[in-house]
């Protein structure tokens, strides 16, 4: 346990849909967010998205304590990288704490989302779309 305490930097992996986040927390810092270089209001834009990156943190209600969060995300759309930045700083905050788990879990932060693309099948036009079927 005192090992833990020692670590100046959790990293932890958050996916959902075909967005894959890495995520750097680092306790005692300013509480400044950054999302491939840009800061996060900057990056994602609608409230809701905004809301979910920080949700985490409001759940745990430690505004007191300030932490500087570094995140790499590719992959997906806003909604996906939105939920996987999500995970990830979820699953920081329980490697740093593990006391902090069951509020998390109870909030449903630490579930992945196991739903994915449906994939294209032959002689259809999408997953389930079909091409325009004449009689004659």
């Amino acid at each position: 346990m005192s090992n833990q305490s020692l670590k100046s930097v959790y990293i932890a992996t958050g996916r959902r849909k075909e967005a894959i986040a890495r995520v750097r927390v680092k306790p005692n810092g300013k509480g400044k967010i950054t999302v491939n270089g840009r800061d996060y209001d900057k990056y994602f834009c609608t409230i809701d998205q905004q809301m979910q990156i920080i949700k985490p943190f409001n759940v745990l209600e430690q505004q007191d304590q300030k932490f500087d969060v570094t995140i790499n995300v590719s992959g997906g759309g806003n909604s996906g990288q939105a939920g996987a930045v999500c995970l990830g700083i979820s699953r920081c905050l329980v490697e740093m704490d593990p006391a902090l788990r069951p509020v998390l879990r109870k909030e449903d932060l630490l579930t992945r989302d196991p739903r994915v693309r449906e994939r294209k099948k032959f002689g259809h036009k999408g997953a389930r779309k079909s091409f325009q079927w004449t009689k004659r």
